[in-house]
């Protein structure tokens, strides 16, 4: 009894120490402020607006008061890596154990142009392949299709069939390197291939490890590549997920991606609300199906966007950590640990990338890339300064594979587990974007859900305005773009050199897919069809039927064609 009263009077005489404390630096405070009103007539303030890129407000200074007003706890809000919540991160000693995977997005021409920027990437140090598509393939059409008419190649790399898929990752040890695909509608397709490569390379099940995006909630809201209604479409969804929980154990199924909701517009704060809010609704969906929180919970993952605004951007990993373990805990009662964990890859800003003075770029993408280290994510893509003019030419990729590769090797900043953990500003900028961005999942839980707040065009309007206001802003000057809207030159006499996608690429991809049409068997291939069209008919999952489909070389559109009728269209319905 004597020592509970003794820990109780110690307790006691400590927090009327920091009562006294606090106190004291309010009062010390507030003589600062007005000394630092009679500075301020002899040198006023720059005539700016002090926030945030998204129009946060960000105070001159934060101090230990400040954290105790916003009701901040050490062990409860912040904590330490590798810990619930994990504020500060989802590993104990973050990157001295294994720094971020870096990867460069890949993907352009035929697949085996892609193949040989794939194996330069990976002799300079990429430690993981990223695989960026063109428009036919990302909306599920073939090379040859008319609605694909000089668009093959242009934007990513062509893939029709598993023959493509063959020769993308031809040399490359899919047991060995973790690959990422950034498709979404037709991504069920896409996925099957890739995995039949992997089968026909001898790969284990398990060894098979990368991340595939597949996050069709996201189309919706922001990228706008869609083919089916949201309903089934997440359906395809949930059949990856639910296979691959059984199959592929190191397989992400899903990358849900905050990315292309900034891209769009969308704040931070935005950005982090709706891209949680997909996430939750692929595990309703999961839930539904009737497959357990922690069998399929710590293999989602995360993709978000790193803007300009540095302290913006870290805050809002660290706040994305946090909320997602408590609606896990919380929410969905996960046990596993691993539920809890937001895993993330990062990608600089391609939206915040200019045309004029396209070597600003450089600095943009470094600054950019920093915030997402110090906001602790797991794998990084950084933007090429020239993307804005094309796709990124062997020369621009190799500088920004290099700047991620500086930032770990000579920075020193890989030798420390969240550094801006325990700033008050820090720490205060973290809980503002929290609950801004729970305001945000409250409102979308009383619509019934991120389906339901889709279908009613809500995400969509908020992004739409945020565009708007940013745009306002920027031709306002009250936003700076430097060589956009300031420090503006002549730049007629300087050419960047950029990467031409010449038009035979289409016309060869068209002749392969004319060979591939002859030399399969159509017994075969008719009769794989036929039975994913009766396996969605009757509403099972489709991922072995599709694998089937894909061995007998049916092509991607082929696929996607045969559940056009069962599952229908989606159009958009305009929202003013």
């Amino acid at each position: 009894m004597g020592n509970q009263k003794s820990k109780e009077t110690v307790k006691g005489n400590q927090t009327q120490a920091e009562a006294s404390n606090l106190g004291g630096i309010q009062e010390a405070q507030r003589n600062w402020e007005s000394s630092l009103r009679k500075t301020e007539t002899k040198a006023p303030p720059r005539n700016v607006k002090f926030t945030t890129l998204s129009d946060m407000e960000v105070p001159l200074l934060s101090t230990p008061a400040d954290l105790e007003a916003e009701g901040f706890d050490y062990l409860r809000d912040s904590g330490f890596p590798g810990e619930y919540p994990y504020t500060r991160g989802v590993q104990r000693n973050m990157y001295r154990g294994k720094l971020w995977t870096m990867r460069q997005f890949a993907g352009f021409a035929s697949a085996e142009d892609t193949n040989k920027r794939f194996k330069l990437l990976l002799e300079n140090g990429q430690t993981g392949l990223s695989t960026a598509f063109d428009m036919p393939t990302l909306m599920g059409y073939d090379a040859d299709s008319p609605r694909g008419k000089g668009e093959v190649g242009k934007c990513g790399v062509s893939v029709s069939s598993i023959q493509d898929m063959e020769a993308l990752f031809s040399g490359i040890p899919l047991g060995e390197v973790t690959t990422s695909m950034t498709i979404n509608a037709p991504a069920i397709v896409v996925l099957a291939m890739y995995l039949a490569v992997a089968e026909g390379q001898g790969v284990p099940k398990e060894k098979v490890r990368g991340t595939l995006q597949n996050d069709i909630l996201k189309e919706y809201i922001a990228q706008k590549e869609w083919i089916y209604p949201v309903v089934p479409a997440v359906g395809l969804v949930t059949d990856t997920i639910e296979y691959c929980t059984q199959h592929y154990p190191n397989w992400n199924t899903v990358s849900i991606s905050g990315y292309h909701i900034r891209e769009a517009g969308a704040t931070a704060v935005q950005e982090l609300a709706f891209t949680l809010a997909d996430g939750l609704g692929y595990i309703d969906s999961c839930l539904a199906r009737g497959m357990k929180i922690d069998d399929f919970a710590p293999r989602l993952s995360f993709f978000f966007d790193v803007h300009n605004d540095f302290f913006e951007e870290i805050a809002k990993f660290r706040a994305a950590r946090r909320i997602w373990a408590r609606l896990m805990k919380e929410r969905y009662h996960a046990k596993d640990p691993k539920s809890w964990m937001l895993r993330t890859h990062a990608q600089t800003a391609g939206v915040s990338l200019t045309a004029q003075q396209p070597y600003n770029n450089i600095v943009r993408v470094t600054v950019q890339a920093l915030a997402g280290i110090l906001g602790g994510t797991n794998s990084l893509h950084t933007n090429s300064m020239d993307e804005t003019l094309s796709l990124p030419t062997d020369d621009a990729v190799m500088i920004a594979l290099r700047t991620q590769q500086i930032i770990a090797e000579e920075s020193g900043v890989a030798n420390v587990a969240d550094p801006f953990g325990g700033s008050y500003f820090m720490e205060i900028l973290t809980l503002r974007v929290e609950k801004a961005a729970l305001d945000y999942i409250r409102k979308i839980d009383e619509m019934g859900g991120i389906i339901q707040a889709i279908e009613k065009g809500f995400p969509q309007a908020e992004i739409a305005n945020s565009a708007y206001h940013f745009q306002r802003q920027l031709e306002a000057k009250e936003k700076v773009m430097v060589g956009v809207n300031k420090y503006k030159m002549n730049e007629a006499e300087r050419k960047v050199d950029t990467l031409y996608i010449d038009r035979s690429v289409e016309e060869k991809q068209v002749q392969k897919l004319a060979q591939l049409r002859r030399s399969r068997s159509p017994q075969v291939h008719q009769e794989a069809l036929r039975r994913v069209k009766e396996s969605a008919q009757a509403g099972q999952n489709l991922m072995e039927p599709i694998l089937g489909a894909v061995k007998a070389y049916a092509t991607l559109q082929e696929i996607c064609d045969t559940l056009r009728p069962v599952f229908g269209e989606y159009r958009e319905s305009g929202n003013f």
